[in-house]
């Protein structure tokens, strides 16, 4: 197969996940859920489910790669939280429990009873707040250029964070984010932004019981490396992984390579016992 007959096919794998898209409402809120079943020949009963979930401003649209990357192994769902990927913005601001509440309510209206939970940047938060909230149902955790350190929690240090990312991301990686950024809009951005910066992720890791993968790129100037080992010894069994060369959109440009470290967490990793009832 010719570099331009891969090109080709990514595109259509990546058009079908987009196909798969549908709205559903939880508590009053509007979610898009698109899902991607296991494309392996055959599918073991046991394969995982991914729930991939985005970061601020963002959608499901940059987890395109990596989510038909973890088809290969398991089922994916990844969503447009309220707000964000042209879903309705809702009336209020939205803080990083309830959000991880809605997840939980989202899955349980989904009939999903356990999945391996992945979150970028914001989306960090959201699903450690899902995994310390409902730890019956996430088996593992994968956090991805998480925020927000303590020591940066200021919006400023986060904007020249970014500043600095955007120029050395890939250019397929940056329209998809300025897209979504626009579709965003700055109010509901400056909304949510104030609960990014406040919640902290290292103290809320201590109270999940999921197996923990921190992924960054190495050269992300806004989930620094110590912050990320911070959170790696906060987790159970925590694991820092650094891909080199790339940088806060590590799932986008190094989607094939991240994916498979997902899954080999996976594999290493078995899930804690579920609570007792």
């Amino acid at each position: 197969m010719t570099r331009t007959d891969r090109s080709s096919a990514e595109r259509r794998r990546e058009d079908a996940v987009t196909a798969r898209g549908r709205s559903t409402e939880v508590d009053g809120h509007q979610f898009t859920v698109h899902s991607l079943t296991s494309t392996a020949p055959t599918p073991r009963p046991d394969a995982p489910t991914y729930l991939l979930v985005h970061g601020i401003g963002a959608s499901h649209r940059y987890y395109r790669r990596m989510q038909t990357s973890l088809a290969a192994t398991g089922h994916t769902l990844s969503v447009d939280l309220p707000g964000f990927g042209g879903t309705r913005k809702p009336g209020r601001p939205v803080a990083i429990e309830e959000y991880g509440a809605l997840l939980g309510r989202l899955l349980d209206q989904l009939e999903v009873p356990r999945v391996v939970v992945v979150g970028h940047s914001m989306g960090a938060q959201f699903v450690t707040e899902l995994a310390r909230q409902r730890p019956d149902a996430v088996s593992h955790l994968v956090l991805i250029g998480p925020v927000t350190d303590p020591r940066r929690a200021t919006a400023v240090q986060q904007a020249m964070g970014l500043t600095r990312d955007v120029v050395k991301e890939s250019p397929s990686g940056n329209l998809i984010v300025f897209q979504d950024y626009l579709e965003c809009g700055p109010r509901w951005f400056s909304t949510e932004l104030v609960p990014m910066l406040d919640y902290r992720t290292d103290l809320a890791l201590r109270e999940v019981r999921s197996p923990t993968l921190v992924v960054r790129g190495s050269d992300d100037p806004v989930s620094g490396s110590d912050w990320c080992a911070v959170l790696a010894a906060a987790a159970p069994h925590g694991q820092l992984l650094e891909v080199p060369g790339h940088r806060h959109l590590v799932h986008h440009s190094a989607a094939a390579q991240t994916a498979a470290r997902i899954e080999e967490h996976v594999r290493r990793h078995p899930p804690v016992a579920r609570p007792a009832p």
